[in-house]
């Protein structure tokens, strides 16, 4: 196993990225060795096990997670890792398969306490929320610290702050950005491997870029260089965002901008994103991701520029002279940026929140809140009143434009080429959709094992006042272009039951 993720990391290292994090198969490979150490390896095995298994609820984390709680409770003896190490380490793995050994563990006198640290900076517990909450009912000190520490927001306030300055290094590229720029669709078939896709960002030659390969490889060497420098690189553009590929456009730009995220292999987040004008959706996809996404006047900012950014100021300075001033677009966003994330952060101040009213305690108001619009008194569109509905807003009332709200989501749709970008969303059906020119996406060729993966919502079922939302078409009349979107198609698994209609 050894042998062949160090040739497996020797080629990727060739293309300057790392390894693909392990699978289900290599993590159990790995764990027989951790129970036998080869001598000279410990410390790569070590290093594997913490840091080159995703975490969430993908196989291969079910399969640390499994090992880790064995180590932990003591059932499993690892001379490499302790019961506290092992506790520790589930600590890191963010939700899912590692939270029922985490709260059981609270009751273990030996390593509670750092099952309870663990769970303090835990946001995705879900309905487990209430396991704990159960213990601290029944006298558990440990999870009576942990709701407490929920409570005060300590996974937020251990956090650091947006800095007052910030010193960056411009990458710019003048023009529109389209998220085709950033994600091209002839490269769809390895947007999950998120290096590899970020190798092919910028790839076609343009004003002030030069792509390494023409066509194939962008200015790779060019950005690291530009990192080299020690400053945050910013990208900056005239308009940046535009199309519909913004999750994988993003994680593209992070990629080369942002920041490891700890114990997660080949992911990355925060980053600086500027723009005289940005794309909603891909602005809101930034977001989620933890990036600082500003428009401003860029017109002065060039290629490989040191600029200082004063986010709370709403300044841009370049040696020292005010080169553009800014409003952002809600204070919210340094929360947002703080917490990782605007996920994180819903999630983080749901839990909060839940906490305080277990405890019985007032509202938080430690978080920056959204302000809302003011009514207009001229009605709702019906896109406005599905959002309200969702919302769980009476019949007939809508949400406006820039109202901060959280819509009960039942079903994920993925387009053919993201499918394995959207495992693990809290939904109960999974709806995908596949292009009726092209076919599979690339990600299905025959040589590779996400083909397993089948298109099709098996028992999704439709009731009266449901709605659907398909992908969108290109209008005959449109110019065609190669990457165009085309026609889709929705494949449904007949249902087995039939609805009740009224």
């Amino acid at each position: 196993m050894l042998q062949t993720y160090r040739a497996h990391a020797a080629e990727r290292a060739a293309l300057g990225i790392p390894a693909l994090p392990l699978t289900a198969q290599q993590t159990a490979a790995l764990i027989e060795l951790l129970k036998n150490p080869p001598k000279g390896e410990e410390a790569f095995l070590l290093e594997l096990i913490t840091h080159r298994v995703p975490a969430g609820v993908d196989d291969a984390a079910k399969v640390k997670a499994s090992y880790l709680a064995a180590v932990a409770h003591g059932t499993e003896k690892c001379t490499l890792i302790s019961r506290e190490k092992a506790t520790e380490l589930l600590g890191t793995m963010l939700g899912g398969y590692n939270l029922t050994p985490l709260i059981d563990l609270l009751d273990d006198a030996a390593v509670a306490g750092v099952a309870a640290e663990a769970l303090k900076k835990t946001l995705l517990m879900f309905d487990q929320f209430h396991d704990v909450k159960e213990k601290a009912d029944k006298g558990n000190a440990h999870a009576k610290a942990v709701l407490q520490s929920w409570a005060d927001a300590e996974w937020f306030t251990s956090r650091p702050e947006v800095p007052q300055s910030i010193t960056l290094t411009v990458l710019k590229v003048t023009g529109e950005t389209n998220t085709d720029d950033l994600s091209p669709a002839p490269d769809a078939w390895s947007r999950p491997d998120i290096p590899l896709h970020a190798l092919a960002m910028l790839k076609n030659k343009r004003d002030g870029i030069t792509p390494e390969e023409d066509g194939k490889r962008g200015p790779v060497k060019f950005i690291e260089d530009l990192r080299a420098r020690g400053n945050l690189v910013a990208y900056v553009g005239d308009v940046v965002g535009t199309g519909s590929s913004r999750k994988s456009a993003t994680n593209s730009v992070l990629w080369f901008t942002g920041e490891d995220i700890p114990f997660v292999p080949n992911k990355r987040f925060g980053g600086v994103c500027l723009g005289a004008k940005i794309a909603p959706i891909f602005y809101n996809t930034m977001e989620d991701a933890g990036a600082l996404p500003i428009e401003l006047d860029v017109s002065q900012m060039g290629m490989g520029d040191t600029i200082e950014l004063r986010p709370y100021d709403g300044k841009a300075l370049k040696d020292g002279k005010v080169i553009a001033e800014f409003k952002l677009k809600s204070e919210v966003l340094f929360d947002e940026v703080r917490a990782g994330g605007r996920i994180p952060l819903i999630i983080g101040r749901g839990l909060t929140a839940k906490a305080r009213e277990a405890l019985g305690l007032p509202l938080s108001t430690l978080f920056r809140l959204p302000q809302n619009p003011k009514a207009t008194g001229k009605g709702f569109t019906l896109a406005q009143k599905m959002v309200g509905r969702a919302c769980g807003l009476p019949e007939g009332q809508g949400v406006l434009p820039g109202t901060y709200c959280e819509p009960r989501m039942t079903s994920v749709g993925s387009q053919d080429t993201t499918g394995p970008m959207t495992r693990g969303r809290a939904a109960r059906h999974l709806l995908r959709t596949q292009d009726d020119q092209r076919g599979l996406a690339g990600h299905h060729r025959p040589d590779d094992a996400r083909r397993a993966e089948r298109p099709g919502v098996p028992g999704l079922q439709r009731r009266p006042g449901d709605a659907v939302v398909l992908p969108h078409r290109r209008l005959p009349q449109a110019d065609r272009r190669q990457d165009a979107p085309r026609t889709a198609r929705v494949h449904e698994q007949p249902r087995r039951h039939s609805a009740a209609t009224g």
